[in-house]
């Protein structure tokens, strides 16, 4: 066999093809055969290339909003791959219709100025102190949002751009007073009604069944009587949250991970700086200005007089206090370079221009004490042994489990656990550990059902496995109608009540309306006291739809409350006054969807008119 391959490796065939592999690498390079092909864009619209990171990064941050209004709920959804790949693709179809703003705002000669940036900029209060500009709260926002101020007065031109378009959209919609009477008469209206409820509890109390009808409805209904296929499974969990309250730090463990990590609990060195930009390449601009500075010149008059960075022009070049790997890093490599306050740069070149940096103060590093640290540390240590401990654990776990695949005895006492027993159970009744598809899955396959063997180990959550298998089952039956009878009887009761009660209620309806209020008496009813619902009325839904009386002539009706029994509903008067507190609503109201509607007007039409590309929507 050895001599073959080794005959086929020195064959002329085989030669050349790796000569051609070896080739279509240098050539192609090797990142096309890793990442598929160059292109990083998550979509393209007509010339235009949303960035692969920046859907990613807006995908993320649409997604951690979602999770903290929703919770767990969301987190529920996100385990769902189609909810996943719809929820990135409405993310991806919104960044879409940004670009087709603000490709039709600049086809339309919109423009936004760069006194308009700057000045909303200076006015936006989440960078104010007490009404004030604060640089340094400007520029620390900026970094945790990953801005430079560039990139962010870019962000806001574009923003504002779609904004324009859209305000003009907007302003062009009006809503006629007639259409908000009749939308405020509609949704004010009440209605004066009274009501027989015929209670289908009280008749089904009263209902006789022969034998004959409760076999016949037992077989009728047979699948709400059938036992679903059952198995009783024993489970071995581990988990490193369930570790962690076995584990013991001592406080040498703790000064020992203190003085190994010290930079952790230390800040950072911090300088405050203060810089001139020269924007784009104009370097003989910017060394005119070095020159100024070199001959003796105020460097705070300068940046005021002549930097192109509007936000810090004003306070005489002033960044506030930066920290490493948060600037550009040709401005950082040179601002952390300067050795003493008052020194400066010369002409640093970053993908924004030309900087000259001065330093302005210096804050050393500093550690915190290990008594604040103590606890904190503590907790880190113990979720560190936790994790060791679980993937040890785990590797054992699927050794034993394997090597012994007719019992979970030897794999509990290899890791030292307990094996759990349920009793007999289906998907629909197991306990929420046992709901996961995987599990499901496994509980069901073969090797494990019928041959009675252990599961490979399941992943339930990061660092939370679990091994289960079948101790016993039993298949699918119609329970005997000796044991369900009772549940038969009700069922077939209440079938039979609610029968009575529309029965009933037909029968009244058709009577009232004749005029016949003596059949009331004849079944032991009488009316409630008149009163007024509107619209959030549970009855709403079926009292609404009534015609409206003519001439004072009641209306009758049959509806059904919330518990299900057959309410007859007399409707005496309709009232329908307009409200102004309703008006000014319903006008907003129908003004935002005329708003809505024109904008999806208008984006509907700019895609039909573009070259949408999607490139990417699932993970």
């Amino acid at each position: 066999m050895m001599d073959r391959l080794r005959e086929g490796v020195n064959s002329i065939a085989v030669k050349i093809i790796l000569v051609l592999i070896i080739l279509s690498f240098v050539f192609a390079g090797v990142g096309s055969y890793i990442t598929g092909g160059g292109n990083n864009a998550a979509a393209k619209v007509g010339n235009t290339e949303i960035g692969r990171g920046e859907f990613e990064q807006a995908y993320q941050n649409e997604r951690n909003r979602m999770q903290s209004q929703l919770g767990d709920y969301f987190s529920q959804m996100l385990a769902d791959p189609a909810y996943v790949e719809s929820f990135r693709k409405s993310v991806l179809d919104r960044m879409i219709n940004d670009v087709l703003l603000e490709q039709q705002a600049e086809a339309l000669g919109l423009r936004i100025s760069d006194s308009q940036i700057r000045t909303l900029i200076l006015e936006m209060p989440q960078f104010q102190t007490a009404g004030q500009f604060d640089q340094e709260i400007y520029q620390s926002s900026l970094r945790r949002a990953g801005f430079s101020a560039e990139s962010f007065a870019e962000y806001m031109r574009r923003d504002l751009m779609r904004n324009q378009l859209v305000t003009a959209l907007q302003g062009s919609e009006f809503v006629l007073q007639g259409e908000i009477d009749v939308q405020s008469k509609l949704i004010a209206q009440t209605r004066d009604v009274r009501t027989v409820t015929l209670n289908v509890s009280d008749i089904a109390a009263g209902v006789t069944l022969s034998d004959e009808e409760i076999q016949q409805y037992y077989q009728d209904n047979s699948a709400d009587y059938t036992r679903p296929e059952q198995v009783q499974v024993a489970y071995i969990e581990l988990s490193a949250e369930q570790l962690k309250e076995t584990i013991q730090i001592s406080d040498e463990q703790v000064q020992q991970y203190y003085d190994e990590h010290l930079d952790k609990y230390s800040t950072e060195e911090q300088r405050k700086v203060s810089h001139i930009l020269v924007q784009g390449d104009d370097e003989a601009k910017a060394q005119a200005i070095l020159d100024e500075l070199n001959a003796g010149a105020d460097f705070a008059t300068l940046a005021e007089e002549k930097s192109d960075d509007f936000g810090s022009s004003d306070v005489g070049g002033d960044l506030g206090w930066i920290e490493r790997e948060v600037m550009d890093p040709a401005f950082e490599e040179a601002a952390f370079a300067l050795q003493t306050v008052g020194d400066k740069t010369g002409l640093v070149k970053s993908e924004f221009g030309y900087h000259i940096i001065k330093l302005d103060d210096v804050k050393a590093s500093q550690a915190q004490p290990l008594a604040d640290v103590a606890a904190e540390i503590k907790l880190e240590i113990v979720d560190q042994e936790a994790v060791d401990q679980f993937y040890e654990k785990q590797t054992e776990l699927e050794k034993v489990a394997f090597e012994f695949p007719d019992s979970l005895i030897d794999s509990a006492e290899a890791i030292n656990a307990k094996v759990k027993t349920t009793d007999f159970i289906s998907h629909i009744d197991a306990p929420e550990l046992l709901k996961a598809p995987a599990i499901i899955q496994a509980i069901l396959s073969p090797e494990v059902k019928e041959d009675g063997l252990n599961s490979e180990v399941i992943e339930v959550a990061p660092e939370h496995i679990i091994v289960v298998r079948v101790e016993d089952s039993r298949d699918e039956m119609v329970l005997p109608l000796e044991e369900v009878k009772d549940q038969v009887v009700a069922a077939l009761s209440t079938v039979k009540a609610e029968q009575q009660a529309i029965e009933l209620g037909v029968s009244l309806v058709n009577e009232l309306g004749q005029g016949n209020e003596a059949i009331l008496a004849e079944n032991n009813l009488e009316f409630t006291e008149l009163e007024t619902i509107d619209r959030n009325s549970p009855l709403a839904s079926s009292v609404f739809a009534l015609a409206k009386p003519i001439d004072g002539q009641a209306v009758f009706g049959q509806s059904k409350d919330l518990e299900g029994n057959i309410v007859v509903v007399e409707l005496s008067n309709v009232t329908a006054e307009i409200n102004p507190v309703y008006s000014t609503q319903i006008g907003a109201q129908l003004e935002r969807v005329g708003n809505q509607q024109d904008l999806s007007n208008v984006l509907s039409v700019l895609r039909s008119n573009a070259d949408v590309e999607y490139y990417v929507v699932s993970q």
